[in-house]
């Protein structure tokens, strides 16, 4: 059968009449009631959508959109970004052509449901609290790509009149966000005066905020909390104090970011100019005021409810990481011995999974995904890692009148009369305490060896110096602890915690007391 072929003529009414039925039939559907909602909802979508989706503003598909808090140890990347929404004015688009969104989602639960639907590629963690929900993420792959910042004063703890140390706060009332970097910092801070979460009643809130809240209330005796809630609640609780800080125990919290692992073998030079960027906008805010400046007003035009000077304290309360002290988080650098991603991450897997509260957890080499790291053009003073807290030197008199923030004791044997390490103390000083040592490296030691009774006292006296003293010359060559920071008292026999009529009690008097000092 012939094909019937129609006139140029033919085709134009044809035309005509299709368009003339289309306009007629939306104009008498958006007269309808019904059609009168759809396009309503249609257009209120299309507002919607725009407002939230940077990728619906003629700017491409291809977006590394990030999620993230709000918090000041992010002010690199944003700072370089020259904001938060993706733009052709960022320096990641000028410099590397990507474009870059930054999505505030300070509620957990959503923020994860986010990241596993893909609308965050990058969603922020920190991987002392990350082992407590590696279990449930595990079938997406996560890996850690970079580190972001430490916590510099950001977290806190606040406590009532009558608290002055961590021993006092053993069978008190402490709120506090479970599983959470405040969680984290909680455990640390007992362990490091000698107690464990089982000496103290937890009150769990659902944030650090609750967690003031609560403790304004005057409910509970200690409280977690965000900066600058910390100094809210001290003006708010008459006799209220600062107990500690992670200015002081500064290799606790590290905030990171992590991505599944299919996206990034996908994105790997994206990632790559992501974190090459990133590191120069951090390095540049560590190093100039005025660049420090402007971070901390794109910080206060995206946060709600803050002001510039409280964003500009938000990022002093951290430590912007560099290049370098990436490489030294990622264990690159051999000549290293502080706190890593791979230890921290392992010692808290072990903390949360003896609570019951991480279960099925990869270890570290398997989400850490150091290859940006490794393989970045990043030189400079500016990149360099950060270095170990200077310490003045202070006197034995000036050292042993300072405010201890906690006690730990541990019992090295030594032989009588004898003051050298052996290789049995060394493992126990490394097993007990050099790990909290480095958490709180902001804040002075002091070793106070004691005796008991057996000899004169003026022996004993200068043999538990000598004790604590040796204690200190090995945690200074082999650890790479400043000399300073240490304060080495002997007390001899005058400050015994249990009789010494028994050997038992003798034992126990022949110890080496810890405390971490404010400076």
């Amino acid at each position: 059968m012939a094909k019937t072929q129609l006139t140029a003529f033919s085709k134009l009414l044809m035309t005509i009449a299709i368009v003339a039925a289309i306009v007629f039939g939306f104009r008498y559907f958006s007269n309808t009631e019904a059609g009168k909602n759809i396009i309503d909802k249609a257009k209120e979508q299309t507002k919607t959508t725009t407002k939230t989706n940077p990728r619906n503003n003629n700017l491409g598909d291809d977006v590394v959109k990030i999620g993230v808090v709000t918090w000041g140890g992010y002010a690199g990347g944003q700072y370089f970004n020259n904001g938060f929404a993706a733009s052709k004015d960022s320096r990641f688009y000028q410099q590397y052509g990507m474009l870059v969104d930054f999505q505030i989602l300070d509620d957990f639960v959503p923020s994860r449901a986010a990241w596993k639907n893909d609308e965050v590629n990058l969603l922020w963690c920190t991987v002392d609290a990350l082992p407590t929900e590696m279990g449930e993420l595990k079938d997406f792959e996560p890996v850690v790509v970079f580190q972001a910042d430490w916590s510099r004063g950001g977290d806190a703890i606040v406590a009532r009149r009558g608290v002055n140390k961590v021993s006092d706060l053993k069978g008190k009332r402490i709120a506090v966000a479970e599983m959470t970097p405040s969680h984290s910092f909680l455990l640390w801070l007992l362990e490091a005066g000698g107690l464990s979460q089982n000496d103290v009643e937890i009150i769990p809130q659902a944030s650090a905020i609750d967690a003031a809240a609560i403790f304004k209330s005057q409910k509970v005796d200690a409280a977690v909390v965000w900066s600058p809630d910390d100094e809210a609640c001290v003006q708010a609780v008459p006799g209220a104090r600062i107990l500690e800080s992670t200015r002081s125990a500064s290799h606790i919290i590290a905030d990171a970011f992590i991505a599944k692992r299919s996206w990034v073998n996908s994105h790997q030079k994206e990632l790559a100019n992501l974190y090459e960027g990133w590191m120069t906008g951090a390095a540049e805010i560590n190093t100039n005021p005025n660049a420090k400046r402007k971070a901390a007003k794109i910080l206060a035009q995206n946060f709600t409810g803050f002001t510039e000077e409280m964003t500009l304290q938000a990022i002093n309360n951290v430590r912007l990481t560099t290049h370098g002290d990436n490489l030294n988080f990622f264990g690159l650098n051999p000549d290293y011995k502080g706190v890593t991603g791979e230890r921290l991450y392992s010692r808290m897997t072990d903390v949360y999974s003896g609570l019951g509260f991480a279960k099925n957890v990869p270890s570290w080499r398997q989400i850490a995904f150091d290859r940006m790291v490794k393989n970045a053009n990043l030189s400079g003073a500016a990149q360099k890692a950060e270095g170990a807290k200077s310490f003045t030197k202070v006197t034995n008199t000036q050292g042993k009148n300072k405010e201890a923030i906690a006690t730990k004791a541990v019992s090295i044997a030594f032989r009588t009369g004898e003051y050298k390490l052996d290789d049995n103390a060394k493992y126990i000083i490394d097993r007990e305490f050099v790990d909290i040592a480095k958490a709180f490296s902001n804040a002075r030691i002091r070793i106070e060896g004691n005796t008991d009774n057996t000899g004169s006292r003026a022996t004993n006296m200068s043999l538990s110096k000598k004790r604590a003293q040796s204690v200190a010359n090995y945690l200074t060559s082999e650890h790479n602890m400043p000399r300073n920071r240490f304060i080495v008292i002997g007390n001899g026999p005058d400050k015994p915690v249990a009789s010494n009529n028994t050997d038992n009690g003798r034992a126990k008097n022949r110890r080496t007391d810890f405390e971490l000092v404010r400076d």
